[in-house]
């Protein structure tokens, strides 16, 4: 079981000056620590991830500071760029990391997010798909063939030359079973979560994964799967329920305000779900923040002791889970997240 760290940042704490302060601390840590990868996503428009709006930005920030770690988008959502603007910025990261850029392929669902790019918000899955085959083409050096200026084709090239031969490449599912077999036909990497859907759904999804790389000529266990989870750990696992709990609970609350914000501008909530357009009583919503809380806490995160969270990380290797992705700035204090990293080093060392 590897383990990474995966930054997403509820809020703003102090500002966004802080919060990469704290990213660029935790990425030492976890790089002297032995942890295999960090991840950034990309965010608009809103305070819920807002602080990261491109995740190459980061990771190039990120190459000056660390050696070992891989760098990972977390995701890209690759219907908001010119396909080749990405390629050429994750070879600049390439290139500054000598060799460790990673991307995670998103199709994005806010639709206020695409603003930049209205026209591919309807058929954004196609257009992700898309862009992976021909990102991974610059990448090997192939040419692409673009309209310029003035109407006239022109073949294009990637510049830098990026280290890899290869670019790693993921994709996102939010929990969509096609998703899952996309990205075993692709001969990709993935990256999921537990919203909205439990751990028996995910071993049926793996199992999907694994099929679709064997059906299209892929070593069938060649791919990682990554999972995020909420992560937070302490010496004593009480007081990192005690710690987690209120932030967690804040997190979980503007994050519903966002999904709101998505559904009220037409589109749908992460996941490709809808929800209804009555408002929630206040107590209710309460009550919902603490059970979500507890669910999360008993069936999908690591917030506790090192021995606490053990029987997780087993778990979900026996369901297929290569890698964890572990989500660090759910509300917590910049503080707080440093202090849990150590704790982590020695629950991965364990499964090293």
């Amino acid at each position: 079981m590897r383990f990474g760290v995966m930054f997403f940042a509820a809020s703003p704490g102090g500002g966004a000056e802080e919060t990469y302060r704290t990213m660029l601390e935790v990425a030492r840590l976890a790089d002297a620590g032995g942890l295999s990868a960090v991840w950034t996503p990309e965010r608009h428009f809103d305070e819920f991830g807002g602080v990261f709006p491109n995740p190459a930005l980061t990771s190039a920030a990120l190459a000056t500071v660390t050696q070992r770690l891989q760098l990972r988008a977390g995701s890209l959502i690759s219907p908001l760029h010119h396909t080749v603007r990405v390629a050429e910025e994750w070879s600049v990261v390439d290139n500054l990391s000598s060799g460790r850029a990673a991307v995670s392929f998103g199709a994005g669902w806010n639709t206020n997010d695409f603003v930049l790019y209205p026209d591919r918000y309807a058929d954004r899955r196609a257009t992700m798909l898309e862009q992976v085959d021909t990102v991974r083409r610059l990448w090997r050096g192939e040419s692409v063939e673009l309209v310029n200026g003035t109407g006239h084709p022109t073949e294009v090239r990637l510049y830098p030359k990026p280290v890899q031969r290869e670019l790693p490449v993921w994709l996102t599912s939010s929990g969509n079973p096609q998703t899952f077999i996309d990205a075993g036909a692709a001969g990709a990497n993935l990256l999921t979560h537990l919203i909205g859907q439990d751990l028996d759904q995910l071993r049926d999804k793996i199992a999907l994964y694994r099929k679709a790389r064997a059906d299209h000529g892929h070593q069938p266990q060649g791919g990682l799967v990554s999972l995020m989870l909420h992560t937070h750990l302490d010496a004593d696992g009480g007081t990192a329920e005690l710690r987690s709990r209120g932030p967690f609970r804040e997190y979980l609350r503007s994050a519903v305000v966002l999904e709101r914000k998505s559904a009220t501008g037409g589109g749908t909530i992460s996941g490709g779900h809808q929800i209804p357009d009555e408002e929630i009583p206040g107590d209710l919503i309460e009550e919902l923040l603490d059970i979500t809380y507890e669910r999360y806490l008993r069936q999908g995160s690591l917030i506790g002791s090192p021995a606490d969270c053990a029987p997780m990380v087993e778990r979900l290797a026996r369901i297929g889970v290569d890698e964890v992705a572990c989500l660090l700035d759910f509300g917590l204090t910049g503080s707080e997240i440093l202090g849990g990293i150590e704790p982590l080093i020695e629950l991965a060392a364990t499964f090293s």
